[in-house]
């Protein structure tokens, strides 16, 4: 008598959950087993699962690298929690291109050559610097600074050196924000690139640096608009 009590309060628990899902409208983009759905590009930095987490390497002699989504994103709000070695820089590249091959492009009347597979485009920038640069807009591998914090200081006190933090990017047409935890970084008005691949990047290190520092990510997750 008490198997349909207890099949019915399970469908109702299944029902709620489903529901909420539909109302958040988040999907996860990291499964927390293993790297299927990303992939490696530019550099040799290495990407490891670890307890639920998302961990980048530095490795000796070796660029940028990125661990990227395979599928391209065009208006979305995306979500994650990082913490990062205190003198390693990173970033999560958003709206971002490659080239499968070596290609000569034009940026504000000057020639770029891009090396095959080198990643560039929007980045959510990750900076334990003492300037605190974390959530600003920089332009990986094209123009550089688009929007740094050096005039927000409610965003770079934000930042929790050593700690998890939590970072937000909004993509809707030509307009971008970026928040860290809870307060707003920076917000711009561009439209280089208004559809491209997600990056988790592991900054190259000098030669004269010991390799080895990490950056860990978690609760990667995307709601497109």
């Amino acid at each position: 008598m008490t198997f349909p009590r207890i099949l019915a309060s399970g469908v109702v628990c299944l029902t709620a959950a489903l529901s909420a899902f539909a109302e958040d409208g988040f999907v996860s983009l990291f499964n927390g087993k293993d790297l299927e759905g990303w992939t490696r590009r530019s550099g040799l930095a290495e990407y490891r699962v670890e307890g639920g987490e998302i961990v980048g390497k530095t490795v000796a002699n070796t660029g940028n690298s990125f661990l990227c989504t395979l599928k391209p994103y065009t208006n979305f709000i995306l979500e994650f929690e990082f913490k990062v070695a205190a003198e390693l820089n990173s970033g999560v590249q958003f709206r971002s291109e490659f080239f499968e091959k070596e290609t000569e492009v034009e940026i504000e009347g000057k020639t770029k050559v891009f090396p095959a597979d080198r990643v560039f485009g929007y980045q959510y920038e990750i900076d334990p610097s003492p300037r605190r640069y974390t959530g600003g807009i920089y332009d990986e591998g094209r123009r550089g600074w688009l929007a740094n914090l050096a005039a927000n200081e409610g965003a770079q006190k934000a930042f929790k050196p050593g700690d998890w933090n939590k970072g937000r990017v909004e993509c809707r047409k030509d307009e971008i924000k970026t928040f860290l935890n809870g307060v707003k970084a920076a917000q711009i008005t561009d439209s280089k690139t208004l559809k491209g691949i997600i990056g988790l990047q592991v900054h190259g290190i000098p030669k004269n640096r010991e390799p080895g520092e990490e950056v860990r990510f978690r609760n990667i997750r995307i709601k497109e608009l």
